[in-house]
């Protein structure tokens, strides 16, 4: 397969490969784009919307899984690793949608979820069954305690044991998110064997490469009770990257809720020969309590988010690659969480945008971020659907936390905030399907969606198709490094990025307020060579700034000689 966006060389001296000037796009299927009116998104419905893709400019997309399953945690949960869910689509859709986005120089990376599998693949049932199969070994067994319990009392991800009984083996599974999600045993040869073969199968098939789910699970030992980041993690990892990844041209993104700058470079290192770059959490987290979770969500923190961001990009300096988010499927809509979902939303998500596509590392968008989409604010219980939101009311509740209470976190941080539909138009349900969605449309949608928001010069989506196509043509956005600036600041972001004699300066202001600051005296006064927008465009970098709301300001100018 031949990857889009290539260039031999990169301004750093090394190696370039396509993914880094590239933009990763996050489609969330059951949410984008339904072709037959039956509520739930759909390949068809994908493939239907490329051309909004490829004028966004992006050069990948990160398919939420689509792979044959239940669907008890909306996909994550796979029965057949080489099958597609009927409500998706078939085989011959998901290969029309690689060759479809091919032709746009738009590449397709699949969702890989081997951490687990669903309960229902055939593996499980077979080791469910009699421990007198092969596939029995695929999973984490253990006796009972002498008491018949449970071996531990490890808990699960998503509320409760994560050990479940099995009495025609007599014997417990391990699952560290839902019993409909038991742990395979990576430790066992034959197991990995299989998903090696099945991940050859798809990049056979075309796709450009994996983002890998919760790939820090995968080297666990239960019985020391490690489960992130555990002693065999990255044995695997150079394992998969011998037997299937070598020499191909893709792209690969690992997750990992664990990881820190202390073992960042571990999976991404120059030399490590594992993956390309990490999702990593350290600047979601500073937004949750650190003992209630992110259901108790603290109010945000510009100085704990600028660190965190900061502390990545020296990371990254050297070695290693960054991926670049602020949204996804698992996380609240990042307007609503970080800036301004009122009346400050179009600068506030400019803003945001700004300020992620102008650091180092591979940017992800996800669906309706570009256009500025918000949390959907539910108001009961029973309106939403994300597993892990419902397991945790319950034990909430049962806890004697009030449902009010509960439900002013989860409309801060559920899950289903960013699974709400696409909002394509102001037709009903935003034109995401002509039937009933699987989950109600974010009300807001008359006045939020992409019809409204295409033909406006100075939309959120041209903003976000200046930023993508800045990163393919200049060198200083791809591969310069980043020097913070005001680091201490409670209201403003901002930072320098430097290649050789050129310059980029981002400025964003992260409250509702007017603010000023006097530059330093390194940037005041400079002639710039352009890429200053604001409300009220300016040329050259004054010494002193005045920003309204949310503005952002970003200019490229030219080193002072010997600077």
């Amino acid at each position: 397969m031949t990857a889009p966006l290539q260039h031999p060389k990169s301004a750093r001296g090394h190696d370039e490969r396509w993914w880094h000037r590239a933009t990763g796009y996050q489609v969330y299927p059951r949410s984008f784009s339904d072709s037959d009116g039956d509520g739930m998104g759909d390949i068809p419905g994908i493939i239907s919307k490329l051309g909004h893709l490829s004028d966004l400019g992006v050069g990948f997309i990160w398919l939420s899984p689509v792979y044959a399953s239940p669907m008890v945690d909306n996909g994550y949960d796979i029965s057949d690793y080489r099958d597609i869910a009927p409500e998706f689509g078939t085989l011959d859709d998901m290969d029309r949608l690689i060759a479809e986005a091919r032709k746009r120089d738009i590449a397709i990376v699949m969702d890989l979820v081997v951490n687990h599998s669903s309960s229902l693949h055939p593996w499980f049932k077979a080791a469910a069954a009699t421990r007198d199969c092969p596939e029995h070994a695929y999973y984490i067994w253990r006796d009972p305690a002498p008491d018949g319990g449970p071996p531990d009392d490890a808990q699960a991800a998503f509320g409760g044991s994560a050990w479940s009984f099995v009495p025609e083996v007599g014997q417990y599974y391990f699952h560290f998110f839902s019993g409909a999600q038991p742990d395979l045993n990576w430790q066992n040869p034959a197991l990995r064997a299989e998903i090696y073969d099945m991940m050859r199968w798809w990049l056979d098939r075309g796709v450009g490469g994996f983002r890998m789910d919760v790939i820090s699970l995968i080297g666990k030992d239960v019985d020391t009770r490690i489960y992130e980041e555990g002693p065999y993690l990255h044995g695997f990892l150079q394992e998969m990257h011998r037997e299937v990844l070598a020499g191909r041209d893709l792209v690969t993104i690992g997750e990992s809720w664990s990881v820190s700058t202390e073992t960042g470079l571990r999976y991404c290192g120059r030399d490590r020969e594992e993956l390309d770059m990490v999702f990593e959490f350290s600047h979601i987290r500073e937004g949750w309590h650190p003992e209630l979770g992110k259901f108790a969500p603290k109010p945000f923190d510009l100085v704990a988010f600028k660190r965190a961001l900061f502390a990545w990009q020296e990371l990254t300096r050297d070695d290693g690659w960054h991926a670049l988010f602020l949204s996804n499927h698992d996380l609240p809509r990042q307007v609503s969480f970080y800036a301004d979902d009122g009346a400050h939303r179009r600068p506030a998500a400019k803003t945001l945008a700004t300020v992620l596509h102008m650091l180092r590392g591979t940017p992800f968008v996800y669906q309706g971020e570009e256009i500025g989409m918000t949390n959907a604010r539910f108001d009961r219980i029973d309106q939403y659907r994300d597993l892990e939101t419902l397991n945790h009311f319950n034990a909430q509740i049962a806890e004697g936390v009030e449902p009010s209470e509960f439900l002013a976190g989860a409309n801060r941080n559920s899950r289903d905030n960013a699974r709400t539909p696409m909002q394509w138009s102001a037709a009903p349900n935003g034109g995401f399907t002509t039937g009933t969605p699987w989950i109600e449309t974010n009300p807001n949608y008359p006045d939020i969606n992409v019809e409204q928001d295409l033909p406006d010069p100075d939309s959120i989506f041209a903003h976000y198709k200046r930023l993508i196509a800045l990163r393919r043509d200049r060198d200083v956005i791809a591969f310069g490094q980043t020097e913070p600036l005001w680091e201490d600041d409670p209201d403003i972001l901002a930072f320098e990025r430097r290649l050789g004699a050129e310059r980029l300066l981002v400025v964003a202001n992260f409250t509702n307020r007017d603010q000023t600051r006097a530059l330093p005296s390194h940037l005041a006064n400079r002639a710039a060579k352009g890429l200053a927008w604001s409300h009220a465009p300016r040329d050259d970098i004054p010494d002193r700034l005045e920003l309204q709301p949310f503005e952002s300001l970003v200019w490229i100018f030219d080193a002072e000689p010997g600077q």
